[in-house]
Parts: C-alpha cells; sequence; structure tokens
C-alpha cells in the first residue's frame, strides 16, 4: 500500500481541525489553508485537541491564500478535504482552486447534498469524491478544537463518474493507522441518503423545538412528532431513489426520540449563538426535493418556515 495522499485540508476548525490533526497524529502529509491569525495561533501553540477518544497538542503545517499557488506549484497536492460550512461554500471553492492540479481530487465533507452541483461545475465531477462525517465540535476560547462527546467518524467513496485513482484506499489505509472511526463506503450515495434524512430530521425538530431530544420527547406527542418528521425526509430519500433500509432507519429513529438524550443539531447551537446557519442546505434543500416529488411535508415545511424567518430576522438586526 502507498503511504498517504498529501492532503491540503480547508480550514482547521473542529471539523478539518480533527480529521486533518488526526491523520497529522498518524505521520501523514497534511497541510492546512487557513486565514493568518490562525496560522500564527497555530505555529505558536500548535493545532490542540481535547476529545474524549484522546487529547493531541500537534505541530501542523499551514499556507494562507496568498501562498497556496506557489506550494501546490512546487508540491502539488493529491486529495483536498473541504470541510467549510455549506454556506460558505462559494468562498471556500475560490480559496481551494489553486490547490486542484490535473491530478488532483476534492472530498467534501460537507452537511447535505445540495453543495455537488457547485463543484461538479467547477471542478469536473470526475474529481469530486463522496463523503460526509459524524462529529460534534467547536472552537475553544483559546483556538483549541473541542471534541464534544464520543462519536468521529468519517465516511468517503466514489461517485457515479469519478476515476478511481486509489487515493480513497490510501486515505482509509492512513485513518486506520490513525485509529480513527471511518469507513470507505461502496455505496457513498447510500450513505450519504442515511445520513441526510437523519440530519434534515435532527435540525428540523431541534431547532423548530429549540430544545434537545430528550426535551422534545419528554412533552406529549413530542417522540411521535420527532418519528413523523424522520418519516417524511424517509419519504423524500424514497422518492429520489434511496430508500434508506429498515435495520438504518430504525437506528435513526431510536436516536431521534430516545427518552432523556441531550442530542441537539449543530443548527440549533448556531441559531441559539445568533450565528448563520446551514438551514437552505439541509432542511431547505429537503422540503425543496419532497415538493418537487409532489409529497406532502407538513412538519418539515413548518421547520423551514421557521428557519427562514430566522435569517430574516438576523438579516434586518
Amino acid at each position: 500500500m502507498n503511504a498517504a495522499p498529501r492532503i491540503l485540508v480547508l480550514g482547521a476548525g473542529g471539523t478539518g481541525g480533527y480529521f486533518g490533526g488526526r491523520l497529522v497524529q498518524a505521520g501523514a502529509d497534511v497541510t492546512f489553508l487557513v486565514r493568518p491569525a490562525r496560522a500564527a495561533l497555530l505555529a505558536s501553540h500548535g493545532l490542540r485537541i481535547s476529545s474524549p477518544l484522546g487529547d493531541a497538542q500537534l505541530q501542523v503545517a499551514t499556507v494562507t491564500a496568498d501562498a497556496l499557488p506557489a506550494l501546490a506549484a512546487a508540491r502539488p497536492f493529491e486529495l483536498v478535504m473541504l470541510t467549510c460550512k455549506a454556506y460558505d461554500l462559494d468562498s471556500a471553492v475560490t480559496a481551494i482552486t489553486p490547490a486542484v492540479g490535473a491530478d488532483t481530487t476534492v472530498l467534501p465533507i460537507l452537511n447535505g447534498l445540495l453543495h455537488y452541483d457547485a463543484l461538479d461545475a467547477r471542478f469536473g465531477r470526475e474529481r469530486v469524491l463522496g463523503g460526509l462525517c459524524f462529529i460534534g465540535a467547536a472552537l475553544g476560547a483559546d483556538g483549541e478544537i473541542l471534541h464534544l462527546g464520543r462519536p468521529a467518524s468519517i465516511t468517503f467513496g466514489l461517485r457515479d463518474g469519478n476515476v478511481d485513482g486509489g487515493v480513497l484506499a490510501r486515505l482509509a489505509a492512513a485513518y486506520a493507522q490513525a485509529g480513527v472511526d471511518h469507513l470507505h463506503a461502496p455505496d457513498i450515495t447510500a450513505a450519504q441518503w442515511i445520513k441526510f434524512s437523519f440530519l434534515a430530521a435532527l435540525a428540523a425538530g431541534t431547532c423548530l423545538m429549540r430544545a434537545s431530544i430528550g426535551a422534545i420527547v419528554a412533552t406529549e406527542g413530542g417522540a411521535q412528532f420527532m418519528a413523523a418528521l424522520h418519516q417524511e425526509c424517509l419519504a423524500v430519500a424514497a422518492a429520489e431513489g434511496h430508500p434508506v433500509p429498515d435495520a438504518e432507519a430504525a437506528r435513526a429513529r431510536e436516536g431521534l426520540t430516545r427518552a432523556g438524550s441531550p442530542v441537539t443539531a449543530s443548527m440549533l447551537r448556531d441559531l441559539r449563538a445568533g450565528q448563520p446557519v446551514e438551514a437552505l442546505q439541509i432542511v431547505g434543500d429537503m422540503v425543496h426535493r419532497a415538493h418537487r416529488a409532489g409529497l406532502d411535508v407538513p412538519r418539515l415545511d413548518a421547520a423551514w418556515a421557521h428557519l427562514q424567518a430566522y435569517a430574516a430576522a438576523r438579516a434586518t438586526a
């Protein structure tokens, strides 16, 4: 097996910093594309990860936008890992473009599916791989990465039209060496719809109710509401030609109706902080797909209206 690919990770925040940092910890060749202030902080304090799966303080390679073209020309990247928020996609594409050479592939691990059209149009479908992750992470007050809870997994695979150059097999080997929960999926589209249907229900429900799963299901009718919301998302997946297998649907349903669960969507954490949210890319996209298929999704509709109202109020604040 060849060594891990030479990787550029966009950003060193919660998601990129964690999954890129674990590769660095295992000796992989990873560079983080960051702003100058973040580069200075990483140079002085290192990339710090605080996690129930193990803390780390790592010296990492960084590059800023002005220096990226020269670096990529001198030592081309084989893989660019895109870990931005979905609403920052346009600026992210601009940022990574100098690093995407003739033999570079792009691995987005953004939420939702809406970003693929834009990435395919810019870089060509053949070089845009499929990916997703499960992690709750944020930056602490001193710039450290705070891993919230135990799950931290990354899934990746070839999409229809991709050319298999072996980069994902090498990435899987690197993550195995790093001890990171990962899956080199034979059907990445199926895996994406399993996550998308779960995440859309989680985000719609917890944002609409401004509450955790446990708080919602403790109310009269709360568990039934979350189950019905999930069923709306499953119906969209089936209409799109990617029905979620029964076992995966049952596992997701259990998580969405678990008594006492403290789980919320990261979207709710952003909403509570008055930050931009990935409403269009997750709940809005699910609603639009449902409407195109002629499906009745009243609970999703309510959550989407709520999130649009939040965005409008934020824009005028």
